[in-house]
C-alpha cells in the first residue's frame, strides 16, 4: 500500500480558500448498493449526499457535485453539477479530473458522496499543510484515505495521461506523483462510509418535514392543528422544534432542576407515563444545534412522521408558511428543498411549487398524507 510521505517541515504556502473547490464525488455505479444512486439514498431523513453538503458548506464557499445519474436531481440541491468527461465509469479519479477541468480555481478538495461525518476541519487542515503545487491527501494512522484530498491543477497533464492508459487505481495515482499525507489519526471515525445497504439501514429514519417562516407567520398554531389531523388520519408523529437558546423547560424547585443546576451535565426523568432527558451542551456553545443529530435521539420505531419547526437552513424537505403583509422575502425562491407553499394568499408570483391555503389545515394536512406516501428510495436509471 502506498505510505505517502508527511508534509516536510517549511512554511505553509497559506492557500486562500476563493482558490478552492470542493468536488462531491457521486459519479460511481454504486455496485454494493444494488445499482441505486447513493448520494440520493436516504440516510437520518434526507439524501446521503447532503450529510456531506453539511459538513462542507462551512469550510468554503464553492461546492460542486461529480454526478453521471440522475442529473437533474442533483441539480435541485443547488449545485452546480458536472459529469465525467467520458462514460465508462473511470472511478474517482474521473470525477476529480472532471472538477479540475471545469472549475476556475487553482485547487480542488475531493470528498466522497458517502462519507456523512466527514471532518468538519477537512478543509482547513489540507490547506495549512500545503507546502508545495503537490496532492495532499488524508491518512489515520496507518490507514490511506485516498478519495479525500487537495488537489493542484498542476496535476491534470499528469491525470489525464493516467487514465488515457486505462488506469483507475486512486492510490497508483497518487504514489506516482509523489502525493503528501496529511495527520487525520485524531478523527479516524469521521471517515467512515456507507458503503452496504446494511450501513445505509442505520440512518433509515421516519421521514423529516420542516416548517418554515419568518417570525410572527404561526408556525406553532398550525402545527397544532395539522398535528391533531395527521393524529386522527392514524399517523405517529414525533416534533422537533427550535427554540431560543435560553428556555428550560425544568421548574425551579424541583428535584431535576436542582440536580441539574448542582452541576449534572444530563438529568433523566421518567415515570410510568412519560420520560425526559435534558442535556447540557454548555454557555460556550453558541452554534445551533444540528438537526441530524437530535433527531438521532428520536425512536423512530414509535413514528411515521417527524414535523420539525424551525431549522430553515437544513436540507431536510420543507413546507414554507407566507403571510406577504409581514413583508418578508419568499424562502422558496432560494431553497430548493421547499416543497410546498401555504400562504393566506390565493396568489404568489414566481412560486413554482404547490401553494395551499394557510388557514385550510385539512388540505395541508392531506398533502402531508400524500407526500409521506410518496417516500420512496430513488431507484437506478
Amino acid at each position: 500500500m502506498f505510505n505517502p510521505p508527511q508534509p516536510p517541515a517549511q512554511p505553509a504556502m497559506s492557500i486562500d480558500l476563493n482558490t478552492v473547490t470542493a468536488v462531491i464525488l457521486a459519479g460511481g455505479r454504486a455496485t454494493r448498493m444494488a445499482g441505486h444512486d447513493k448520494g440520493l439514498l436516504p440516510y437520518y431523513g434526507k439524501p446521503l449526499i447532503c450529510h456531506v453538503i453539511d459538513r462542507l458548506k462551512g469550510q468554503l464557499p464553492r461546492i460542486v457535485i461529480n454526478a453521471n445519474r440522475h442529473l437533474a436531481a442533483y441539480a435541485q440541491l443547488g449545485y452546480r453539477v458536472i459529469p465525467d468527461l467520458d462514460e465508462n465509469f473511470a472511478g474517482p479519479l474521473a470525477g476529480v479530473r472532471a472538477a479540475l477541468t471545469q472549475v476556475d480555481t487553482h485547487w480542488v478538495v475531493s470528498v466522497p458522496t458517502d462519507a456523512p461525518h466527514l471532518p468538519t476541519d477537512l478543509v482547513a487542515r489540507l490547506c495549512r499543510a500545503a507546502t508545495a503545487a503537490r496532492i495532499h491527501v488524508t491518512r489515520t494512522q496507518d490507514e490511506l484515505q485516498p478519495v479525500f484530498a487537495l488537489w493542484p491543477r498542476q496535476c491534470l497533464p499528469a491525470l489525464n495521461q493516467f487514465l488515457a492508459a486505462g488506469n483507475r487505481a486512486v492510490q497508483e495515482f497518487l504514489h506516482a506523483q509523489q502525493a503528501v499525507g496529511v495527520d487525520f489519526s485524531d478523527q479516524v471515525e469521521a471517515f467512515t462510509n456507507i458503503n452496504t445497504p446494511q450501513q445505509l439501514s442505520t440512518g433509515m429514519i421516519a421521514p423529516v418535514l420542516c416548517m418554515v417562516a419568518w417570525s410572527g407567520t404561526g408556525k406553532t398554531t398550525l402545527l397544532k392543528q395539522v398535528v391533531t389531523r395527521l393524529c386522527e388520519r392514524r399517523l405517529r408523529v414525533g416534533i422537533v422544534k427550535h427554540a431560543h437558546h435560553r428556555f428550560d423547560i425544568d421548574i425551579p424547585g424541583k428535584d431535576s432542576y436542582e440536580l441539574r443546576h448542582a452541576g449534572a451535565q444530563q438529568v433523566l426523568v421518567a415515570s410510568d407515563q412519560r420520560w425526559a432527558m435534558i442535556t447540557e451542551t454548555g454557555p460556550d456553545k453558541q452554534v445551533d444545534p444540528d438537526l441530524t443529530t437530535l433527531l438521532q435521539h428520536m425512536d423512530h420505531a414509535l413514528l411515521d412522521i417527524i414535523l420539525v419547526e424551525g431549522f430553515k437552513h437544513s436540507h431536510y424537505p420543507k413546507i414554507e408558511l407566507h403571510r406577504p403583509s409581514l413583508q418578508q422575502p419568499l424562502l422558496t425562491t432560494t431553497d430548493p428543498t421547499i416543497i410546498a407553499v401555504a400562504s393566506d394568499v390565493g396568489v404568489l408570483p414566481g412560486v413554482t411549487v404547490p401553494l395551499l391555503n394557510l388557514n385550510n389545515t385539512e388540505q395541508i394536512s392531506g398533502f402531508i398524507q400524500q407526500w409521506l406516501l410518496d417516500q420512496t428510495p430513488v431507484t437506478s436509471a
